[in-house]
């Protein structure tokens, strides 16, 4: 891809918007603001996933957190005081990765005569079964605590540096949230990186080709069955990256992180964003993610300045305020913030499109 002189400029200026932010963003307002970027780059991570598999492949999967669970509890079990083991980060964050990729086919194997409704159905069971799993896999052998989660897992560490930890660089005071911000950052530019080979690719033609129409493919000689086993393993894959670094983040994981609230996020900022768009993927995890936070702290405040006193609990007022708000999107903008361009022109076809297809149509009867 060749760049003119103007892309180049605008490339530049992005990428040192992006290694400012965070110091804007704590000058601004607060490092509890950067430490929500930090999760908003790991959602953008697990929405990039589920992107193939919904976006690309046209396959509804509700329990996509199962595979975010997987990675954040090997990262856990594998780098905490659970088993006593402490093995390093490059090992067992491919690790929790290559389990996913697994749990993935094993997901995609038995559905892959499903669509639609019955396919949502499964992959919403499968999600809830592993949820429940890791809340009982404490007896009679305690293997990952039970409700009471895994606390103490060992902070993200590369070769000898911690990112757990405030660090001096070039007489620059850089904290822990911000060293975290920056590995996560390159971990979702490597994500849309392989995002946008795969879409360029022949898989992510013909996972393209099985979402419009899956009669039509198998009839042009794609092997279905692969091609859909393989859009889950690699979804699946990205997932478990993302719980591994979660639980190097945050140092503690319990099934309440990854109920069915999780997954239903996550396809929302595909849905919203735009499916099968990466750019649309992106901005509906980062919109997902600061709105509900940026909500939290104005619903209290808004409801002072327009009666003197807090009517509703602002919790229960935010995500009434979050779900008018994405209401509202759906019904402006159908195909998402950020469509593809094949998804407008699907939604937003004029007449003259309309009348060349009938054409076609009635000339192909011929």
């Amino acid at each position: 891809m060749k760049f003119n002189q103007k892309s180049r400029l605008l490339l530049a200026a992005l990428a040192i918007a992006l290694l400012l932010l965070p110091f804007a963003t704590d000058a601004l307002l607060g490092r509890g603001w950067v430490r929500i970027m930090d999760f908003a780059l790991l959602y953008i991570m697990l929405a990039l996933g589920l992107n193939i598999v919904v976006g690309y492949a046209g396959l509804l999967d509700l329990g996509y957190v199962a595979f975010f669970a997987v990675g954040a509890y090997c990262y856990a079990l594998l780098g905490s005081p659970q088993f006593g083991l402490h093995l390093p980060f490059w090992i067992v964050l491919p690790l929790g990765a290559l389990l996913a990729c697994v749990f993935g086919v094993l997901l995609g194997a038995p559905t892959l005569r499903l669509r639609g409704d019955y396919l949502a159905i499964v992959t919403l069971g499968f999600g809830e079964i592993i949820r429940i799993f890791l809340n009982n896999l404490n007896a009679p052998v305690n293997i990952t605590n039970g409700p009471q989660g895994i606390s103490m897992i060992d902070p993200i560490r590369i070769g000898g540096f911690s990112l757990g930890s405030t660090h001096e660089l070039l007489g620059f005071t850089i904290p822990s949230v911000h060293l975290h911000y920056y590995l996560f950052l390159c971990c979702t530019l490597l994500v849309v990186f392989v995002s946008l080979r795969l879409e360029d690719s022949r898989i992510g033609r013909a996972w393209m080709a099985i979402r419009e129409d899956e009669v039509a493919a198998e009839a042009m000689g794609i092997n279905t069955r692969n091609i859909k086993l393989l859009a889950f393993a690699m979804g699946a894959t990205f997932g478990g990256a993302a719980g591994g670094l979660f639980a190097g983040f945050q140092g503690f994981v319990s099934p309440e992180s990854f109920g069915l609230t999780e997954s239903v996020m996550i396809l929302c900022m595909v849905v919203l964003g735009g499916m099968g768009n990466i750019s649309g993927v992106v901005l509906g995890g980062v919109l997902l993610v600061l709105l509900p936070e940026a909500l939290r702290n104005g619903a209290g405040p808004m409801q002072q300045a327009l009666f003197g006193k807090t009517l509703v609990d602002p919790e229960s007022l935010r995500m009434l305020l979050f779900g008018l708000a994405l209401i509202v999107v759906m019904l402006v903008r159908p195909a998402g913030l950020w469509p593809s361009m094949q998804r407008r022109r699907e939604l937003t076809a004029d007449d003259g499109v309309a009348l060349q297809e009938q054409n076609t149509a009635y000339d192909s009867s011929k």
